[in-house]
């Protein structure tokens, strides 16, 4: 199943069509995106036998951030072996968690605009919580899934490393250092999030190109350590971390200019298309 934000409402899409999941049900569900993580088994039941195609053409300039309002968005960092490398760190012993505050989540065709002339780039694998997760076990960690999208981790570099030690929510949480979507895959069509090929392209040269494969903590050991600190609430938001290729550790340094486009992709989950403009 794929549950999209169409101007505020939710939509049950194929990737191409979408039909307003409200009203093709005869308002037995909402059209609230966040109502759906309440009724999540039985919409998914409708959805089985829903067709997307008997709707409209999706226009993907008015779609919002599949998750437009999660309680909590956290996020991992140094969570990639390729990109520990090369930026030539240790692998960390435990997640190391920081936040993104949810007020910087976009769709998955805004615009995003440049705080500053050191703003990098950061392919995401995003996990959403579809049940209440407290102190879960590892191995019933995906009971607690309700599915991924795609996240770009928009990241102030200059604001990140202005002080020692550094402090990562602030930069990475400007307005539209979010960008997610374009729709929520149930867990069920995911295939494996564990083993997932991701991409990121930066006004078309190739910059990531790698697996989630490549996680040092894979999504269940994640959920279970966030859970082991945090209660999760239905709609809380993971980003995963980032792979090898950010902006930030190539030789030379590479930064995203005004008009620039990134282009975020994870097989299976679809595309982000986020134009950066003058800020």
């Amino acid at each position: 199943m794929r549950l999209a934000n169409l101007q505020g409402r939710a939509v049950l899409t194929d990737g191409v069509d979408g039909i307003d999941l409200a009203r093709s049900s005869g308002e037995r569900f909402s059209s609230d995106p966040m109502d759906a993580f309440a009724a999540w088994d039985e919409i998914r039941g409708f959805a089985a036998s829903a067709d997307p195609a008997s709707g409209e053409a999706l226009d993907f300039t008015q779609l919002g951030p599949c998750v437009p309002r999660p309680s909590a968005v956290y996020a991992i960092g140094l969570n990639y072996r390729d990109h520990a490398a090369e930026a030539g760190l240790d692998v960390p012993a435990s997640p190391m968690v920081f936040t993104k505050f949810p007020s910087c989540l976009v769709g998955p065709r805004a615009e995003v605009p440049l705080s500053g002339d050191r703003v990098d780039w950061e392919a995401e694998l995003v996990v959403v919580i579809g049940r209440l997760a407290d102190h879960v076990d590892e191995a019933r960690a995906f009971e607690h899934v309700a599915g991924c999208c795609v996240g770009q981790d928009v990241s102030d570099r200059r604001a990140q490393f202005k002080d020692k030690p550094p402090q990562f929510s602030l930069g990475k949480s400007r307005a539209a250092f979010g960008p997610i979507g374009p729709w929520l895959t149930s867990l069920d069509d995911v295939g494996d999030p564990d083993d997932l090929a991701m991409y990121c392209d930066v006004a078309g040269e190739r910059m990531q190109d790698s697996r989630t494969s490549e996680m040092i903590f894979s999504v269940a050991e994640l959920v279970s350590f966030l859970s082991a600190h945090c209660v999760l609430q239905p709609g809380d938001l993971i980003f995963t971390g980032t792979p090898a290729g950010v902006g930030s550790v190539r030789e030379p340094r590479r930064y995203l200019t005004a008009g620039e486009l990134v282009e975020t992709e994870i097989e299976g989950l679809g595309r982000l298309e986020n134009r950066f403009v003058v800020g």
